[in-house]
């Protein structure tokens, strides 16, 4: 843990100090002078609505949703303006208290929960929740941190316009960590990540200054971008309170359409073909039918979208906007007409209406569901270079089932970016802690090193949170750390935001 401070202790707690504690704290954490002035200053500020202490209210937010990472925090601070959150800031950082910004808690990597031995208190933005301007003439949104992301879409919807990422989370991610975890989703290939989606971040700082960055200028030379050195910091180097995103045109056609087909090369290859011939292809997900025939199995109320068996399958969307002449169904029975002369499918179907075009997607989406009830896996959230994607996804999987005796290697994703969802399931009967303790650290080695030898990414969309910070340690360039340390240093040189995540002053040891 990154800390300095000398007054962060518990050895000078005064009688009602240590009677507060056992008042509020849980039986194996307790909270230090510095922490308990910051909870008196937060009470006084935010009143007793803005300050969470009680053991069950606070429950929910000390686990990350998996149910993976187990935190403590003496307290949750809920701040509802931008001043409050800079008075909050500028205070603990005076105190030396280290804050885990927090919005929907949907983290995948334990980036939101905080550590375990209490040292750190929750900054939830999610009472800052408004939409602050929806300029449709513009295409651009101003939301704070604590937005839900189905309600930006909701309210973009209802000017005529959307915002283009979209997720499984949608019902509960927040736009600020959305912006701190740089997301993806499945729209990447259009309209790329969350960093392509910000035109301006409105942050405060661990000192409490307030960084104003949300005017949405297309030209700016004044030095180092900050917006894009806050956006995929996972809240290590401040808190982001608000966004200006970008919007496009709401959807007036769509047209889903599932290929079956033999490798995944052909895949990108009919991909490629597709793109030459248009850019409105939103979607394009490569799915394999081992993992399609657990969902038929598991999940209630999905059918087979083919009828025969195919080794691989791709669900592609294509779409237009209000006032363009581009008809998505006609575009997608053209190039599929021609990949069946070219021999690159076996089998395909075009949605009729919009309920076939959601049953297509559940399949889809429920791809991580089923893969649960079929008993415990190691996910891995990677990406490798386009090309090499239809290779690794055959090659890793033979080598991992190769490697580990019994286990059953899966590998599906977003195609034309990279992103490959790779997991490894657990031999059959496999008991999910024993298991997972004694192989999940040894097959994610693995993994990643295949990863890296491929010229990926250990991370792809889901961030480094506290999951992955060894094995970024592990494989990241000298430089890569290098740098990594000295923007957190320069910026958070008490390392108040976010401890034990992205990134380390000095290099982390296992168990903390």
């Amino acid at each position: 843990m990154e800390r300095t401070d000398a007054e962060d202790s518990d050895r000078n707690l005064t009688p009602d100090e240590l009677a507060w504690d056992h008042r509020h704290a849980s039986p194996s954490t307790m909270v230090s002078s510095s922490q308990k002035a910051l909870i008196d200053f937060a009470r006084e500020r935010l009143g007793e609505r803005g300050v969470v202490v009680d053991r069950d209210d606070l429950a929910p937010w000390l686990t990350d949703w998996r149910g993976r990472y187990h935190g403590d925090a003496p307290a949750l601070l809920q701040p509802d303006t931008l001043a409050d959150v800079a008075a909050i800031l500028e205070r603990a950082n005076a105190l030396g208290v280290a804050l885990v910004p927090q919005g929907g808690n949907t983290s995948m990597v334990g980036g939101a929960t905080p550590p375990a031995d209490g040292s750190a208190l929750i900054l939830s933005l999610r009472r800052m929740n408004r939409i602050r301007r929806i300029d449709a003439d513009q295409n651009l949104a101003v939301a704070e941190a604590g937005v839900i992301l189905q309600n930006l879409h909701e309210a973009a919807e209802a000017q005529g316009r959307r915002f283009p990422l979209t997720l499984g989370a949608r019902g509960s991610a927040t736009i600020g960590g959305l912006v701190s975890t740089n997301a993806g989703g499945t729209q990447v290939l259009r309209h790329g990540t969350m960093r392509a989606l910000v035109a301006g971040v409105e942050a405060v700082l661990p000192d409490g200054a307030i960084h104003d960055g949300l005017a949405p200028l297309k030209k700016d030379n004044r030095g180092y971008d900050l917006n894009q050195l806050l956006i995929g910091a996972e809240g290590t180097l401040g808190i982001i309170t608000a966004a200006t995103l970008r919007l496009v045109p709401a959807i007036a056609r769509r047209a889903v359409a599932w290929v079956g087909l033999d490798h995944p090369r052909t895949a990108l290859n009919l991909l490629r073909r597709i793109e030459a011939r248009t850019d409105a292809i939103e979607s394009f997900e490569i799915i394999p039918g081992d993992s399609l025939a657990l969902v038929l199995s598991a999940i209630p109320d999905t059918r087979a979208p083919l009828a025969s068996e195919h080794r691989w399958h791709v669900l592609i969307e294509a779409v237009s906007g209000e006032g363009e002449e581009l008809d998505p169904k006609k575009l997608l029975e053209t190039v599929l007409a021609d990949a069946f002369e070219a021999g690159m499918a076996e089998d395909a179907v075009i949605a009729a209406s919009e309920s076939q075009a959601e049953a297509l997607w559940k399949l889809r989406h429920s791809l991580s569901e089923a893969e649960r009830s079929a008993g415990p896996a190691v996910q891995h959230d990677i990406s490798v270079p386009v090309a090499a994607m239809p290779d690794f996804m055959i090659d890793a999987a033979r080598e991992a089932e190769a490697r580990f005796p019994g286990t059953h290697a899966t590998a599906f994703g977003h195609l034309g970016d990279g992103n490959v969802h790779f997991h490894v399931r657990a031999p059959q009967g496999a008991g999910w802690d024993r298991w997972y303790a004694q192989e999940a650290e040894t097959i994610s080695r693995f993994v990643n090193d295949l990863v890296v030898a491929a010229g990926g990414s250990i991370s792809a969309e889901h961030g480094i949170g506290q999951m992955k910070l060894h094995e970024l340690e592990r494989l990241g360039s000298p430089a890569r750390l290098s740098m990594l340390r000295a923007v957190k240093a320069a910026i958070d040189p008490r390392a108040i935001c976010n401890p034990g995540k992205l990134v380390s002053l000095a290099p982390a040891s296992r168990g903390t």
